[in-house]
């Protein structure tokens, strides 16, 4: 059984909130999750990503299927994201103003095989991110940035910690809709009983450390209100960006 909650928020400084997400659960049972962080402009950022994440879960909701492979699943999420991309670049064509606009995503499908296992298939374009966290202990990022700062991290030019206070750290490389084609990462993870899935815009990343996430997320018998928790950490830390985050829990069947 898959739970799953949900936060945006305007945070302290924005003057509109340009993060979106959308949660659904499938007939077909998946889950299907996704958060979005919109760029170019008072309209093109919100617009981008209200697009992005409406394109993206329709068709996977219009196109997964009981017993599809994992492969499957994953080309499934990639023809998705190739359909939000679409959505975000047409607009733009059809409204000069809104040219350049674009959006970040992170996804997660997940599901339940017959043989009891569980699986989470991730996607992402940009610099949102998802995070596994286990049941136990030891949350580890599953997406990789694609952004200037990730890149001089892998250089060894700077260090993660310098990262998150880098003055080019919004700088990303990648983004829906500014192009006519967009690529995509995707990335199979085998979710236990127990484990837990966090996608997160910047706005959390850049507020909240990886162990705070961790401890809010596994602080005992409090799994309903620890995104509240997250977001109280972030605006007590300024919240110069909106905040959006999609939490997803696997647990036995009640």
């Amino acid at each position: 059984m898959i739970r799953v909650w949900g936060m945006t928020d305007i945070g302290l400084v924005r003057r509109e909130n340009q993060d979106t997400y959308a949660v659904q659960a499938s007939e077909t049972g998946h889950t299907v999750c996704v958060v979005c962080d919109g760029m170019g402009g008072a309209q093109g950022g919100r617009l981008a990503s209200e697009l992005a994440a409406k394109a993206f879960l329709s068709y996977c909701l219009e196109h997964l299927r009981r017993g599809m492979t994992a492969e499957e699943v994953r080309e499934t999420a990639q023809t998705a994201v190739a359909k939000a991309n679409d959505a975000v670049y047409q607009r733009a064509q059809e409204e000069p103003g809104l040219q350049g606009m674009g959006t970040t995503l992170v996804s997660a499908v997940a599901w339940e095989e017959e043989d009891g296992e569980g699986t989470a298939l991730v996607s992402n374009v940009g610099d949102s991110r998802a995070y596994l966290i286990p049941g136990g202990s030891g949350i580890r990022r599953v997406t990789r940035d694609h952004s200037l700062v990730e890149r001089l991290v892998e250089l060894g030019n700077i260090t993660a910690e310098e990262a998150r206070r880098h003055p080019d750290r919004n700088l990303i490389t990648r983004a829906l809709g500014p192009e006519r084609e967009a690529r995509s990462d995707s990335y199979l993870v085998p979710l236990a009983l127990g484990d837990h899935i966090l996608l997160c815009t910047d706005g959390l990343i850049e507020t909240a450390t990886d162990q705070e996430m961790e401890r809010e997320v596994l602080s005992p018998g409090s799994v309903h209100t620890c995104l509240d928790r997250l977001l109280e950490i972030a605006k007590g830390r300024g919240a110069a960006d909106n905040l959006t985050a999609v939490l997803l829990l696997r647990q036995r069947q009640e």
